[in-house]
């Protein structure tokens, strides 16, 4: 089975491999170039949201966060997110939604040392940790975030039990990911499951395609450049770059990606 097969397996082979894989990659691509480990959104007609000049290189990756953050009003509130990668997706919503604090937590140690050498924003915190035993005590954040993340845990349902936890109620959680179609079904049953009220969900996958298209040319430049050789057909997927396994099955309607908001009772 390929990697790539693995990385998006059932069970505690995936959980390894990722936490071996994000390390890794931290240090082959880290740089001011390389803030954002998710893919992308674009709409039609295009999202257009002000940029700063500094923020606009990484737009399609911002405007996925921005789709999930801004469902709700950051101001003033206390927002965790969880599996925050290279921090650019925390410190966009820090400096332009205006929460009172915003923690990032991730289970990568490099990443962390990364985002807290790099990303020093007013308010915002990089915390490390593991998304399925959150640091935190009970009812603590007003909302929680979660962006392409949780196809990576070995135990999703625990996870959203820790999210409910740590929210205080009337909380928030956002929510994007995505699954391949034999993995939808399970995905499902474990988000009716979770002791939160289901506000809103989309589908997105088309939205991220154009994301995808409009950084897919940047993404193999850089992977051909930061990667070894026998790695880049692996890191194509990875970044979903036309053509590669994760592109194709959204093109496809194998796979799907959708953002959800729930509420704490």
């Amino acid at each position: 089975m390929p990697l790539i097969d693995h990385l998006f397996s059932i069970g505690p082979i995936r959980k390894a491999i990722w936490k071996l894989w994000y390390p890794f990659l931290t240090r082959r691509i880290h740089g001011d170039e390389v803030i954002f480990l998710n893919y992308a959104f674009e709409t039609d007609p295009p999202m257009g949201i002000a940029l700063s000049p500094e923020d606009e290189p990484n737009r399609a990756c911002i405007q996925l966060y921005h789709h999930v953050g801004a469902q709700v009003n950051f101001q003033g509130k206390n927002v965790l997110e969880v599996s925050c990668g290279h921090g650019g997706g925390a410190s966009y919503l820090t400096r332009t939604l205006k929460p009172a604090k915003y923690t990032a937590l991730d289970l990568n140690p490099a990443g962390i040392a990364f985002c807290k050498k790099l990303r020093q924003v007013e308010g915002l915190e990089f915390v490390h940790g593991d998304a399925e035993n959150l640091p935190f005590p009970d009812n603590s954040f007003d909302a929680v975030i979660n962006v392409e993340a949780s196809h990576c845990y070995l135990d999703f349902p625990r996870f959203l039990a820790e999210v409910a936890r740590v929210l205080k109620p009337g909380g928030y959680f956002l929510y994007a990911d995505f699954r391949f179609g034999d993995g939808i079904g399970k995905w499902e049953t474990a988000l009716h499951m979770a002791p939160l009220n289901f506000r809103q969900v989309r589908e997105i996958s088309e939205e991220v395609l154009r994301g995808m298209d409009c950084n897919s040319e940047r993404s193999v430049a850089l992977l051909d450049k930061k990667l070894p050789g026998f790695l880049h057909s692996l890191g194509r997927d990875f970044a979903g770059v036309k053509g590669s396994r994760v592109y194709n099955a959204l093109l496809n309607g194998e796979l799907s990606y959708r953002s959800y908001c729930f509420r704490k009772p």
